[in-house]
């Protein structure tokens, strides 16, 4: 990397309004965002690579990227240039360290962090519009999580998987999935090496049926075994969904 210099950056982000992480031609992108930002701080295109790629609407609280910069100047002050340059964009790097050219904010993550959070109340969403999923109906979290332990472990993730999934086979291995109850807040917590696209949100969709007592534990599992898109209960919205840690 003769005279370019890598950055590991930790970010949050509000994806609300935009059209995911990745670069987008007619749409706005965090990538985007970010880019732009370093544009303004090193006069040079310089292209970022993250740790998962969250899809439209989905959010993040600690997103690891990377990027290779011209200049050799303290971590801190990359920090600070691109969030002076992001100013006014629902992105922050929130922690900022020079790396190796070996480190790759995407092959070299170990294990990704996800929460789902729903809001289970008969009040509309005021704050956290955009933010949660609003569930009016009560939710029997007790059952979701015990249904839930039946797609821990390596399993065919075929029905959880998105159309446009791009990965090469549908066996992921799923280290965790808790769900629990803090007040009027349900908050799913799953972590795995890797997931297929949609396959969170898929999963908390199903958990949903599940909590409503429209599915059994059983049902759930017949979903997996089904190993088919058409078995699936739900697709979860994209509110509630956020990226919140890498392990490397």
């Amino acid at each position: 990397m003769s005279g370019l210099y890598r950055y590991k950056l930790t970010i949050e982000y509000d994806g609300s309004n935009y059209h995911g992480w990745q670069l987008q031609e007619t749409a706005p992108s965090i990538q985007g965002e970010l880019e732009k930002a370093a544009f303004k701080f090193c006069q040079t295109l310089c292209r970022f690579h993250a740790a998962g790629r969250t899809d439209a609407g989905v959010h993040a609280k600690g997103m690891v990227v990377h990027v290779d910069i011209p200049r050799d100047v303290e971590a801190y002050k990359v920090m600070d240039a691109l969030n002076y340059h992001l100013k006014d964009i629902p992105v922050a790097v929130l922690k900022s360290e020079l790396m190796g050219e070996e480190f790759h904010a995407r092959f070299s993550a170990k294990k990704r962090y996800y929460r789902y959070h729903i809001i289970n109340r008969r009040a509309k969403l005021s704050l956290m519009k955009g933010k949660a999923w609003p569930v009016k109906a009560e939710l029997d979290v007790d059952a979701m999580h015990e249904a839930a332990q039946c797609l821990v472990g390596k399993h065919d993730f075929t029905t959880f998987r998105g159309i446009r999934c791009q990965s090469k086979s549908p066996i992921k291995t799923l280290e965790k999935l808790d769900v629990s109850r803090d007040g009027e807040n349900i908050y799913i917590d799953t972590s795995a090496v890797s997931y297929l696209h949609h396959q969170v949100r898929s999963m908390v969709g199903c958990l949903y049926f599940v909590g409503r007592g429209k599915w059994s534990k059983q049902d759930l599992e017949n979903a997996l075994e089904a190993t088919d898109r058409t078995a699936l209960g739900y697709n979860a919205p994209p509110d509630g969904l956020y990226f919140m840690k890498v392990d490397y």
